[in-house]
């Protein structure tokens, strides 16, 4: 079993940047993909940005050019830095692996909340 936890949301203002962390605990030595997905108020759950042990990395459209996704597997942790945040960007930001699978894993983490004001 792996346990996600996630960090970092807030409140922030239009054009601020964030950055959210998520480290892994349990059986963290056989994760391969960790991701990042929100989910928007009555919006379905979507890809943000995923990564694998390796460090190829794919983005989601919510991600593409604005965020940047990293990871320490020595603290195994999976980091997402957001930058020139919208209020668009506004929902739960969950943290997400898998054994396997680059992205769309098993294991989730309880979520964050990031709020973006105008």
């Amino acid at each position: 079993q792996v346990q996600l936890v996630e960090s970092g949301g807030g409140l922030v203002q239009a054009g601020g940047s964030l950055r959210l962390s998520c480290v892994a605990s349990g059986r963290s030595l056989s994760i391969n993909g960790m991701a990042w997905y929100r989910q928007a108020p009555g919006k379905p759950r979507e890809l943000v940005a995923a990564i694998t042990r390796g460090g190829t990395t794919t983005y989601g459209d919510s991600g593409e050019g604005r965020f940047t996704i990293s990871r320490d597997n020595d603290k195994n942790t999976v980091y997402l830095q957001m930058n020139s945040l919208k209020p668009e960007d506004t929902g739960v930001y969950y943290c997400n692996a898998d054994p396997r699978a680059f992205y769309g894993g098993i294991y989730w983490g309880q979520g964050t909340q990031v709020t973006v004001s105008s």
